[in-house]
């Protein structure tokens, strides 16, 4: 499928329906939230899900900011045990079955088990996530055409914070098929929207990497 030349996010449109996922009190007419928490953390030198940011697990931050803002949290991960006691009320895990291989493995596995229309994929070392903005953000989605709607910054996609169409999961699995795991060589096939970021949304994007990055950037 080749992108269309779509403007940056705009009106709403109609939600489409998609099949109910197994959990009874779920709702196919929300936007689930993936958290990814599998990966090696080689940079960091140690999980940095569990390392804390102004007195709060970094994973727990995150899930917090999307609760507030998706009908449903789910933590992606090879490590259940890991990571369950700090999960805030609501929120779940979702086992990894095959880790290690980036997010894009990642994000096929969460839309192959979440039958929402959109699903919220967010890095578990996102700090400052603004609950608000991505409610606007949500409030915002289109429904028709696009599979995908993502930040866009400095001619690159931000894709760690971004919503994908539930419909965007074959394309998705084609691409892995072929040996792809470039979320932008990815993105630059797919009919995906751009969201324009300012200066409060671009400094939410800010994420740590290396033990220096658990001080907080001047915002």
């Amino acid at each position: 499928m080749q992108r269309s030349m779509l403007p940056e996010l705009g009106k709403p449109l109609p939600e489409m329906n998609q099949p109910p996922f197994t959990d009874p009190h779920y709702s196919e007419h929300g936007v689930t939230a993936l958290v990814l928490a599998g990966g090696n953390s080689s940079r960091m030198g140690t999980d940095k899900a569990l390392l804390h940011w102004q007195g709060i697990p970094l994973l727990e931050r995150v899930c917090q900011a999307a609760a507030q803002s998706c009908s449903r949290v789910y933590v992606l991960t090879p490590w259940p045990q890991r990571y369950q006691l700090l999960l805030p009320e609501g929120c779940h895990i979702l086992l990894e079955s095959i880790s290690g291989q980036g997010p894009l493995v990642a994000l096929e596995q969460g839309l192959r088990q979440i039958s929402t229309t959109w699903l919220l994929l967010l890095a578990c070392d996102l700090p400052l996530l603004n609950p608000t903005i991505l409610q606007r953000w949500i409030t915002l989605l289109p429904d028709e055409e696009v599979m995908a709607v993502v930040p866009h910054h400095l001619g690159r996609w931000e894709p760690l914070c971004g919503f994908y169409h539930a419909q965007s999961h074959p394309d998705l699995r084609s691409f892995l098929k072929q040996g792809g795991r470039s979320f932008q060589a990815w993105l630059s096939t797919l009919t995906t929207q751009k969201i324009a970021l300012d200066a409060t949304a671009t400094a939410m994007l800010w994420n740590c990497n290396s033990p220096e990055d658990l001080t907080p950037p001047e915002v």
